[in-house]
């Protein structure tokens, strides 16, 4: 079994102790835990998963948080039975509430409303102003109401707010939250990208929380998330500036200094300044859209192009991001921007597969044994069975291996690595790349996203 781990697996940690990768005791579809039946696993992490499941008892679907039966300790359970304590304190219509929490067989098991998507899930796709700045005010809400609890919850991110019907949102995963009455040192744990640099470096304060809702909004708007060293204005301005009201621009610009002590001082404070502007930002809105309408104001070119080009190619290709630099639509495995050239050897965003490969980030399936978008490590098989998708559409052309599992544009077979031999086209274009020979939208682009090069034009 050795043999089919690579070295970058070792230096990385990703084995425990018993020899197994992370994550190795996942439970499997159909399996009973308690009064619940599994049903599918919607995210693994470093020391967690969250399955969708049945309730065989109440009749209704949940999500339950299992911690990674070979991390657990005494410490460990004892920091998730603290995140099952600070979010029984909060009662609040935009913090999600647990239903239960208890030992079921070998696993500890939090249990929660299953909800639709998260907010990384919504930003994917296009928001309306008003529905922006409705998202934004109840994210805003619930960190207001957990620092009112003098709750820090160190994790303020897109994925952790949960979308239910009628666009509700609740913020959930107060597994690093801090509990204080001061500023205390901690750990420096948060997610990078959204995490406040004064957090990074292990002293997290309520102010911490309030950059990372500064991050979100500025996102939400733009489509770019501010990088360091988060100098104003970042990437992306241009269409914030179209989108917000200077007085909410403003608002978001103080969320966002570096210095903590120029931002507010908490979420409550940071909430009041948005409501005061809310209502300027609701109309700012509303005209700039009706000045489109009327065709008063002039678009930017670029941002015409962008939307011609995911009318035309957007559901095959699955442009559902941003790039960081141009602002450009990408997918998930494409290695460059098409549109500027920049290098996105790493999927930094949200993935719609259960799991991410530790190199490149790009999603995974559950039954896949290597990652198929880089060369990256291979993986212990979780299950015997092999799970269809609709999305499958070659062969693998290893005669060993044969076997119906890829996807477009796919550099290697998840089942036994072998490199693809296809050459992937882009469905509803003609032409090919004359580097790699893979299909590209030539109208539309300057840069191949497979190969990185140029694409020459035909004058």
């Amino acid at each position: 079994m050795e043999s089919r781990y690579t070295e970058y697996e070792k230096e990385s940690g990703l084995k425990s102790k018993n020899g197994s990768l992370r994550g190795g005791h996942r439970l499997r579809r159909g399996q009973r835990l308690g009064k619940y039946r599994i049903e599918a696993c919607l995210w693994d992490g470093n020391y967690a998963a969250v399955h969708r499941a049945y309730d065989t008892i109440e009749g209704i679907r949940v999500a339950l948080k299992i911690p990674h039966v070979h991390l657990m300790d005494d410490q460990f359970l004892e920091d998730f039975r603290h995140e099952v304590r600070l979010a029984a304190k909060l009662d609040h219509d935009h913090v999600l509430s647990i239903k239960n929490a208890s030992f079921i067989g070998d696993y500890f098991v939090i249990v929660y409303l299953l909800g639709e998507e998260t907010l990384a899930d919504r930003m994917a796709r296009r928001l309306s102003t008003s529905s922006i700045l409705d998202l934004a005010e109840q994210a805003i809400e619930a960190v207001a109401h957990a620092h009112q609890h003098r709750i820090i919850h160190c994790d303020i991110k897109p994925e952790n707010f949960i979308l239910f019907p009628g666009q509700r949102m609740r913020l959930t995963d107060f597994g690093i939250a801090k509990l204080t009455l001061r500023t205390m040192e901690a750990s420096g744990s948060g997610t990078l990208g959204y995490i406040a640099p004064e957090q990074a470096m292990g002293k997290p304060s309520f102010r911490s929380d309030v950059f990372s809702l500064g991050l979100i909004l500025y996102k939400m708007f733009s489509g770019c998330l501010p990088e360091w060293p988060f100098d104003w204005p970042p990437a992306g301005v241009a269409r914030l500036r179209k989108k917000a009201h200077p007085d909410l621009i403003a608002v978001i610009r103080k969320a966002l200094e570096v210095k903590p002590a120029r931002r507010y001082a908490d979420a409550q404070q940071m909430l009041d300044a948005f409501q005061r502007v809310k209502s300027k930002s609701l109309a700012h809105g509303t005209k700039q859209g009706r000045r489109r309408k009327n065709g008063t104001a002039r678009r930017d070119w670029r941002q015409v192009r962008f939307d011609q080009f995911r009318k035309t190619f957007g559901r095959a290709l699955q442009t559902r991001y941003d790039c960081r630099k141009c602002g450009g639509p990408v997918s998930e495995f494409m290695r460059a921007c098409p549109w500027c050239g920049s290098s996105r050897k790493k999927h930094s965003e949200e993935t719609a597969f259960p799991a991410r490969c530790p190199r490149c980030e790009r999603g995974l399936k559950l039954d896949w044994r290597y990652c198929p978008w880089c060369y990256g490590p291979g993986f212990e098989n979780i299950s015997s069975r092999e799970y269809s998708d609709k999305r499958y559409e070659a062969r693998c052309s290893n005669p060993a291996c044969k076997r119906n599992v890829l996807m477009p544009f796919m550099r290697y077979c998840p089942q036994c690595r072998r490199a693809v031999k296809k050459k992937w086209k882009v469905e509803g274009s003609r032409e090919k790349c004359a580097s790699c020979g893979w299909g590209v939208a030539g109208n539309f682009w300057m840069y191949c996203p497979w190969c990185s090069k140029r694409i020459a034009k035909n004058r």
